[in-house]
């Protein structure tokens, strides 16, 4: 029996088992065949994202976005777990399991969708899956494994229980049953505002908006169009954020003063909302900032905020902070099962 971990993002689709990590952009894209495939300078084992299934033939992620004609992105929370979620899953679950294991699966949802898509996702995740990968010279890895139990919770918990258990799944920071902490979870899409007090959910205090950090990234691509005539897709906005700059058709596009305007307005907008939906909760102990929106916010919001923290950990993408704590749930709960 494997216990995994994975976080169906609509940025990032990332997974954990405790010794491998994957993540990769969520898109899919139709397949097409590719002349040259043997790399110039072979590098480290890559990830396969190609899946076959059903009989349909997906690109995943990176190969997607670098290979494929038409590509599948959506911000529709709808359209994402009915067409994308599976598949995505599928992929990155292929790419850590063993053959014919049984797997005992955590992953989340946002808040304001846990109750209308949990079923669904479970439905469609729970049971036995085929389905094949394919390597690089067009050969067949055939995949089968078995997903006997999942859990599902709203995501936010993922950051709350990375700080509350150690690496087995076993309660390292005891001070939290006493507490009442607020979660600020900042998505690629939305924004999760949760409070967990002594470690028990409160409905006043859980929220979910659009304000993910997508909306900063489409200002910041709408700046880039009017500047280089080009469209540039969110998707691909990511690194040159990071970075700091972007060259279209040669021509590089300094982004640092606009990536500080836009950031800095997404961040009091959330600060704005923080206050709005946690007015009646002035007692809350500290406010945890999380997600992988969150670490590109984090020094714009905590300022606005006097008693919030990182939930970050410099070791540890921040992007990765909610499935890593969904992983030490998992050994919690299922501790001792084979």
């Amino acid at each position: 029996m494997s216990i995994v971990a994975i976080d169906i993002g609509f940025g990032f689709t990332k997974a954990t088992d405790g010794t491998k990590d994957v993540i990769f952009k969520s898109i899919l894209g139709e397949a097409t065949e590719i002349q040259f495939q043997d790399e110039l300078f072979p590098r480290k084992k890559q990830d396969l994202l190609n899946i076959k299934i059903e009989g349909k033939n997906y690109f995943a992620g990176e190969l997607a976005e670098r290979q494929s004609n038409v590509r599948l992105f959506t911000l529709d929370q709808t359209q994402f777990i009915t067409q994308f979620s599976k598949v995505l899953a599928l992929v990155t679950l292929g790419n850590i399991v063993d053959n014919y294991d049984n797997v005992n699966l955590v992953t989340g949802l946002p808040v304001g969708y846990y109750k209308q898509y949990k079923d669904a996702l479970a439905s469609s995740l729970l049971g036995e899956h085929k389905f094949s990968l394919i390597k690089g010279s067009n050969e067949e890895v055939e995949k089968i494994f078995t997903i006997g139990k999942i859990r599902i919770i709203p995501q936010p918990y993922g950051s709350l229980l990375n700080v509350f258990l150690d690496d087995e799944g076993k309660a390292k920071n005891t001070d939290l049953f006493k507490q009442k902490i607020g979660i600020i979870d900042i998505g690629f899409r939305t924004t999760d505002y949760i409070i967990s007090d002594k470690l028990q959910y409160s409905e006043r205090g859980s929220k979910t908006t659009d304000n993910g950090i997508s909306k900063a990234f489409s200002v910041i691509a709408n700046k880039l169009r009017e500047k280089s005539a080009v469209n540039v897709e969110i998707f691909k906005i990511y690194e040159p954020i990071l970075k700091g700059s972007i060259k279209i058709k040669g021509k590089e596009y300094d982004l640092t003063s606009v990536r500080e305007q836009v950031l800095q307005q997404l961040a009091s907008q959330i600060a704005s909302d923080t206050e709005r939906f946690w007015i009646d909760d002035w007692d809350i102990d500290s406010i945890l900032i999380s997600g992988g929106g969150g670490s590109l916010l984090e020094k714009y919001l905590k300022p606005l905020l006097p008693n919030a923290q990182s939930a970050f950990d410099s070791s540890i993408d921040g992007r990765f902070f909610n499935v890593k704590g969904y992983l030490k749930y998992g050994k919690s709960i299922w501790f001792g099962e084979k």
